[in-house]
């Protein structure tokens, strides 16, 4: 006979409550206003309705679940196929192709060359902002096809051929030759094992063949997005160290002899494949002059380490966005999060970090639009090397802190803040760490005195503001110009260029709650390494609506 019974009271253990419900169809432009201001305030305000359009699309459910599947899902490599022919296939889960489709036909790659014209470089960082708290992973073809236009421009031949291809609006992942397609991805190999940062020992050789092309032979350590269509990289020639491109498929449709050894088990950053591969006789074609690969190769450089601001940045934005959510909707010891002091302190101090990150990472962008004034190209000089450093290095530790304000939710993969924890350190490492950037800036301050110069003329429009922010700007002035030991110094020089440097932006943002609470906590005694130790007396309520993503 039927058992008719209804399941006993037991049978229920318990319902769900005092959770907070996944954050979806936020709008993230709107509902941030560090960076509104940041573009206003740059140059950017033209593209108002544009970025709340695209800070929509961000927020939509769809997006972020596609983020979440990149990184459940990782690529795949195939080195041959079913009958055992070589093809060196990269395979990613839909998801990834569908984030590169959005970013591309957005104009991520491209925007500024296409369309040049006053703040498109802070509109396009400000998109690239949004962009990257979907999913970061795929950022890297991203910013690496941004980047190698200015480098390919410097041969024309290439330029004519390759570049209306390269900045295309589009996305076509196909395993085909350059030359069949209309949309191409550019990716970059410079690391090798023995050298790392320092290029210059590079053993990977080019070899001239005769006809205009060259025969590269050697390795890559690092070689990120191994299924763009060609690779600007550096070998040795008997003029010295040489840029090249290096297309994966070969004029006559045959395969370049780029062979992928294996992709690299990350800890973050899982959605896009890193590699190591080997030239055996790889076609390439030279780039700028013969023996400058590095002077070829630097602008692109020094753009994928302004895009690892942006990304980092992008990065501390999304971790505000979940901590103080979280706490909004959650509560303990009879009362919300959100109202609880202590966590005040740590969200306030949270949102600090993305006040200064976004304004410097703006500032950086404007000057890119204007690198015709010398003012502003000493700046970038600088500030590429020092926002990348500071901004970059801030994030791992920011997302840690962010993570806790979760609990253990916050560990747990299928919270974002796990993944945000995992993909920090990349930016701070990739295209040079830490030491590199410091030592890049003593670098650029020997071989051009004159860039500190005009580091310092920027300071000077905050000058008299704050007695905190002056005394930075005058301890920062007698440390530089002590030589005693400057290299091993270094760190600690451009932690306080940066600090001054967001410091005077927040003040020449014009928000005193939020200028005020940043010189107080990062200049004043309690220094700046200690989240959630605020000094008393800040507007902390004002700091947390600022970077609540529900407050527009």
């Amino acid at each position: 006979m039927p058992d008719n019974r209804s399941p006993s009271e037991s049978a229920s253990t318990h319902r769900v409550f005092n959770q907070a419900p996944a954050l979806t169809g936020h709008n993230l432009y709107a509902g941030d206003a560090a960076l509104r201001d940041a573009v206003q305030h740059n140059g950017g305000h033209w593209a108002e309705d544009d970025l709340q359009r695209y800070g929509e699309v961000c927020g939509r459910p769809e997006w972020i679940e596609r983020g979440y599947d990149a990184n459940e899902f990782k690529p795949l490599f195939e080195p041959h196929d079913r009958i055992g022919n070589r093809i060196d296939l990269v395979r990613y889960h839909p998801a990834y192709h569908q984030l590169m489709q959005l970013a591309l036909s957005e104009g991520l790659h491209s925007s500024p060359w296409t369309n040049p014209g006053p703040g498109v470089h802070v509109v396009r960082a400000a998109k690239y902002y949004m962009h990257s708290q979907v999913e970061a992973g795929h950022g890297c073809p991203v910013t690496m096809t941004f980047a190698s236009v200015p480098s390919i421009r410097l041969s024309k031949e290439l330029a004519d051929e390759w570049l209306p291809k390269i900045t295309a609006r589009g996305y076509d992942p196909s395993n085909r030759p350059h030359t069949e397609k209309s949309h191409l991805t550019i990716g970059m190999g410079m690391t090798e094992k023995q050298g790392g940062s320092d290029v210059r020992t590079n053993t990977t050789t080019a070899t001239p063949v005769g006809d205009g092309t060259f025969e590269l032979v050697g390795h890559k350590w690092f070689t990120s997005a191994p299924m763009c269509d060609a690779f600007l990289m550096l070998a040795q020639t008997d003029a010295g160290l040489s840029c090249f491109l290096v297309p994966r498929w070969r004029p006559d449709g045959s395969k370049n002899p780029i062979r992928v050894q294996r992709l690299k088990n990350k800890a973050g950053n899982v959605s896009n494949a890193s590699s190591e591969i080997e030239l055996r006789g790889a076609l390439g074609w030279l780039v700028g002059e013969e023996g400058r690969g590095v002077n070829a190769i630097i602008e692109m450089v020094s753009t994928t380490r302004f895009d690892c601001m942006i990304g980092s940045s992008g990065g501390q934005r999304q971790a505000v966005v979940q901590a103080i959510y979280h706490a909004s909707q959650r509560s303990a010891f009879g009362k919300p999060l959100i109202d609880q002091p202590l966590m005040q302190n740590v969200l306030a101090d949270l949102q600090l970090e993305v006040e200064g990150s976004a304004a410097m990472t703006m500032r950086m962008a404007r000057a890119m639009d204007h690198l015709d004034s010398e003012h502003e190209k000493m700046l970038m000089r600088l500030g590429a090397a020092v926002g990348k450093y500071w901004i970059c290095k801030r994030t791992p530790h920011h997302a840690y802190e962010a993570m806790e304000c979760l609990g253990g939710n916050g560990v747990i993969e299928n919270f974002i803040t796990a993944r945000l924890y995992r993909d920090a350190p990349i930016n701070a490492i990739w295209e040079g760490s830490g030491n590199i950037q410091a030592l890049d800036v003593l670098r650029a301050i020997t071989k051009t005195p004159a860039v500190i110069n005009h580091w310092f003329d920027e300071l000077a429009d905050s000058a008299g503001t704050d007695p905190l922010l002056d005394k930075t700007v005058d301890s920062l002035k007698d440390q530089l110009a002590d030589m005693d030991q400057i290299e091993y110094r270094a760190r600690r020089l451009v932690d306080q260029m940066a600090l001054a440097m967001q410091a005077h932006l927040l003040v020449q943002g014009g928000n005193s709650a939020v200028a005020e609470a940043f010189i107080a906590s990062r200049l004043g005694a309690q220094g700046a390494h200690n989240t959630g130790c605020l000094p008393t007396g800040l507007d902390v309520k004002t700091l947390i609506e600022r970077g609540n993503p529900l407050v527009v």
